[in-house]
């Protein structure tokens, strides 16, 4: 198995590099608007307000899944989703442990 140069850097920031790219597509980041406007929201629901088809948005949802970011349940033929408290709060805490490396007192600038 090849090693890659992301295992060379510290947890904190590999961790902290894969939410980030879970995030990284507006589609993702509408559609965890919706879940957090919502309790629950079936794949269906998030299509109708969204100008993507259903299979990218299937897509989007697989990304943030596999991410932690959201969970999904199975309930007949659909599979309601929401927003997983648990790894949005660790983002929320490696993000602001990163933005306090950048106190006024650091950012130097040419």
């Amino acid at each position: 198995m090849a090693l890659t140069k992301a295992s060379l850097f510290k947890e904190n920031h590999i961790q902290t590099a894969e939410l980030a790219k879970a995030l990284s597509h507006p589609a993702r980041l509408a559609i965890l608007e919706i879940l957090s406007r919502q309790e629950s929201c079936i794949c269906g629901d998030i299509t109708s307000e969204l100008p993507l088809a259903q299979s990218t948005v299937s897509q989007h949802l697989k990304v943030l899944k596999s991410a932690g970011l959201i969970k999904g349940d199975v309930e007949g033929t659909s599979t309601c989703y929401c927003i997983n408290p648990t790894t949005l709060n660790e983002l929320k805490e490696l993000m602001d442990d990163w933005f306090e490396a950048f106190t006024p007192d650091h950012l130097y600038c040419c």
